[in-house]
Formats: structure tokens, C-alpha cells, sequence
């Protein structure tokens, strides 16, 4: 492709000959004969300080935010927003072929896209779906590395998407995402808020910045659906042309409402009541089950869905790896359930919503991710100690930090209040205490992990699923 073509509707100067561009990268160990490499400053690496060098490695040429004195260089105001956009021309621009539903907020976006996604299939459609988990292509499933892919690799899932005939890509846009413009030049369809609340402060510094990032999509949508019960839900559309569609369960004036709730310990139960009324059966348990499958139905009921086959669909979901999971005890009297819950609301959430279906006590087990916002490990502390009737403090992803020091910080929370709990730093090993020490119909909670298979600790990255880790345990004791 000719470097004129990767430029098209991107502000740029200092452009001088119109080469052929092979490929397009951001990551200098990328860079190959003919290819164009995008300076981007991050966190740990300036791309502008090896740009040179880029060119005299083949590279076609080098796009900056100023100019490095460079043959072959264009400049632009903003390298990120660039790189998006000269990606999706790479690629041919494939999700203006694709209709996008984008759900951004603290919680509850990945089983909500997983919703949307089965409620368009039950309906005959074809579905891409973006997320934590895994990114799928119809029936399909690959890994995912980041919630939102970097540029590159999104625009390649768009391609691929088309390519295989999907009318729908549903995706998780985290907050990350926006602010680093990755997903810069898409239309959406629908953009969706399920929540606000603290997360991700070690990266935008500010609530400011939580909250303004989190508004960029609703920027860039024809109609949004937000959560009438969040006290963010109508703010963060406050004057944008973007058509708004609510959904509640604790105020009647939204477009949707959720109705005669029901918490049973097979799922939740719910009068859905818009311009028709019926009845939901979401077969995943919790008060957050209510909101994420209420969600998904507006998306969907909004999309010229049918209603009858919103209800089907949603009734015959399966539910998402590592959200609110229930891991097999074979021949034991508890109940293990994993959950990703990793934030001080996810926390309270699904401790609370297991309270309402706790035949007796729930043990919570919980960590806290080290080289991240420090400020919330004392009020993870505070919330699981409120909440639970037992808690085993532990690791998750210490990462580079020591994991006493985090379980320290969680520990200051959790002064003061009577809730008792064990310390096990170890977190097999804190599993292993759990179910040893587990009374009859107890609810364990393993909170943090979900669908994670790895452990990130200061000596590098291990395999760790707790899902294997139940099964051994449980094989020890045969």
C-alpha cells in the first residue's frame, strides 16, 4: 500500500515521497524492510529515541509528534491517534462494514458482551465479540492480551470479522483504550455504561480522568444506553447528540426497568417491563446478573431485536469463564465459586450478591494486584471484612512488589472491624486452608483471578488456574 493511502484523513506534514508501505508498527522489534514504523511514547520506551536507527533498518518511514530532522518522516499532533487511524486504512477500514457495540465501565462489561453476543446469535445474526476473556469470530475463540487490543491487532480483528461475515462486533472498551485513543476513527452503534466506580487510578492519576476517558466513546456513538441507576449514568452523556436509552431497577422513569426481583441461587429472576412486559430467567446468580442482562437486553431490544427472542436468549445463557463461577467439588458439602472481582465495588458486588443465596457463611479469599493503584487495597480490605463471615487474605498478581508489603496495605482496612481472617501469602497454598477448613454449605469466593491460567510474581510468570488448583487440592485429600 502506498504510504499516501495510510495517510488518508490524517492531519500530517513533512511528508516527502510516496513510497510502498509493507506493514505498519509501533514496536521497534517489529520493524522490517518497508515497513512504517509510528513513534510512540509510552511508559518505558520513547519510539522518537530509535527512529533514526528505524530507517536505516529498512524501515519506508517514521511518523512523529515533532520533527527529528529525519528523511522519510511525517509529523502529526498526536502519534496514537495517528497510529489508529493509519492502521485501519491498512487494513481497508473494515468496521465501517461492521456494526459496533461498545461497553465501557468499571464492571460487568464481559458477561454483558458475552449476553449480546448470544442474544444476536439466537436471532440468526453473525457476531465478532472483543473482550477480556477472549476475542471471538462467530463460534471461534483466540486469545486476548489486553481487554482492548492495541490498534493493529484491532483492526486485524475487524478484517478477519468481515472476512468471515459478521454483521456485529460487540466489544469491551476500557478506559486505557480510550484515552490512548486506540479505538480513535470507529462509529458506533451503540455505546453502553454499566457503572463508575474507582479503578485504574494508577494509570489515570485523576477521577477526572477516569470519568473524561470513559465519555470518549459516548462521543463517538449513534446511540448510548446507560444505566439510570448509576449516579454517572446520565452524566456522562450530559450534552452529546447521541441519542440516550436507560436502563434501571430502582427508578421507574428509564426506558427499561427491571421489576419484582427475584434472587434464587440458579440465577435471578425479573419482570422486563418497556413498551411490553415479560418475564427474564438469567441463569447467573447475583444483583449484578439483574443489571448486566438488563443491559444486554436494551442493547438488543434497541437493535429492533425482537423481544420474545431477547428473553429466549438470554434464559439460555451460559454464563462466562471466571464470573461467577462455580468450580466442581465432587462429593464435598461447599460451594467454590471464582470470580474476577478485582476492584472495590466488583468486591462488594459479588460478596453481596452471594450473601443474598449463602445458605450459611461465605469465606471470602481475596488479593490485591501489585504495581497498581495502592489506594484500593484498604478498602477491598474494609469491604471483604464487612462482608464476609471469614476472610483468607492473600496474593494475586504481585507482580514486581513484595506481596506481604500489599497484603499489609489490604490489612489496614480490615482494623477494626470483627470479621475473623487467616493470612496465607502462598495463594495455592491459601486455597488449600480454605478448603480444609471449609464447614457445611459454606460458599468459598476465590476473588481476583476469573479467568486468569497465570500468576504474575517478582520472579516472572507462572501457570496458575484455580480451577486445577481446587481439583488438585481436592485429589490430595483422596
Amino acid at each position: 500500500m502506498k504510504l499516501s493511502q495510510l495517510l488518508e484523513n490524517v492531519k500530517h506534514s513533512g511528508f516527502t515521497r510516496d513510497v510502498e508501505v509493507l506493514d505498519v508498527t509501533q514496536d521497534s522489534r517489529q520493524v522490517k524492510e518497508g515497513s512504517l514504523f509510528v513513534c510512540i511514547a509510552g511508559a518505558n520506551f520513547d519510539g522518537r529515541a530509535v527512529a533514526e536507527e528505524m530507517l536505516e533498518k529498512g524501515a519506508a518511514a517514521v511518523v512523529s509528534d515533532y520533527d527529528l530532522g529525519l528523511f522519510n518522516q511525517i509529523i502529526v499532533e498526536n502519534t496514537r491517534l495517528a497510529y489508529s487511524l493509519i492502521c485501519a486504512n491498512f487494513f481497508g477500514n473494515p468496521a465501517k462494514k461492521l456494526k459496533l457495540i461498545g461497553l465501557t465501565g468499571t464492571n460487568g462489561k464481559t458477561t454483558t458482551t458475552f449476553l449480546v453476543k448470544q442474544i444476536l446469535e439466537n436471532s440468526g445474526k453473525r457476531v465478532g465479540l472483543i473482550g477480556t476473556v477472549q476475542n471471538m469470530i462467530g463460534s471461534e475463540a483466540y486469545p486476548a492480551k489486553f481487554t482492548t487490543p492495541e490498534p493493529y491487532e484491532l483492526q486485524k480483528l475487524f478484517a478477519q470479522m468481515v472476512e468471515a461475515d459478521c454483521e456485529y462486533c460487540v466489544m469491551e472498551v476500557s478506559s486505557q483504550a480510550l484515552a490512548q485513543g486506540r479505538v480513535a476513527g470507529l462509529e458506533f452503534e451503540i455505546g453502553a455504561f454499566t457503572n463508575l466506580t474507582q479503578d485504574h487510578l494508577d494509570y489515570h492519576k485523576t477521577w477526572e480522568n477516569y470519568f473524561n476517558s470513559k465519555r470518549i466513546l459516548f462521543e463517538h456513538c449513534k446511540t448510548a444506553v446507560t444505566n439510570a441507576d448509576d449516579k454517572y449514568g446520565f452524566e456522562i452523556v450530559k450534552e452529546l447528540p447521541c441519542k440516550v436509552v436507560s436502563y434501571a431497577i430502582n427508578t421507574n422513569s428509564a426506558d427499561y426497568v427491571a421489576k419484582n426481583v427475584q434472587f434464587k441461587a440458579s440465577g435471578v429472576e425479573y419482570q422486563l417491563v418497556g413498551e411490553l412486559i415479560g418475564k427474564v430467567n438469567c441463569p447467573i446468580p447475583g444483583r449484578f446478573s439483574v443489571y448486566n442482562s438488563l443491559c444486554a437486553a436494551t442493547i438488543a431490544l434497541t437493535l429492533g431485536i425482537s423481544f420474545d427472542s431477547v428473553l429466549t436468549a438470554i434464559s439460555k445463557s451460559n454464563g462466562v469463564k471466571g464470573r461467577i463461577e462455580v468450580v466442581p467439588t465432587p462429593g464435598k458439602n461447599f460451594t467454590a465459586i471464582i470470580d474476577y472481582a478485582h476492584s472495590p465495588d466488583g468486591l462488594e458486588n459479588i460478596i453481596s450478591s452471594l450473601r443474598e443465596i449463602a445458605p450459611k457463611r461465605v469465606v471470602t479469599l481475596f488479593g490485591c494486584g501489585g504495581d497498581r493503584d495502592r489506594t484500593k487495597r484498604p478498602l477491598m480490605g474494609k469491604i471483604a471484612a464487612e462482608l464476609s463471615d471469614f476472610c483468607i487474605v492473600t496474593s494475586d498478581n504481585p507482580r514486581s512488589e513484595n506481596p506481604s508489603s500489599i497484603i499489609e496495605d489490604i490489612l489496614e482496612g480490615m482494623e477494626g472491624v470483627s470479621t475473623p481472617y487467616t493470612v496465607v501469602e502462598n495463594r495455592k497454598d491459601a486455597i488449600r486452608w480454605a478448603i480444609q477448613n471449609a464447614q457445611e454449605q459454606d460458599i468459598i469466593l476465590l476473588a481476583g483471578k476469573g479467568h486468569e491460567t497465570y500468576q504474575i510474581l517478582p520472579t516472572g510468570t507462572i501457570h496458575f488456574d484455580e480451577r486445577e488448583a481446587v481439583a488438585e487440592i481436592l485429589a490430595e485429600e483422596k
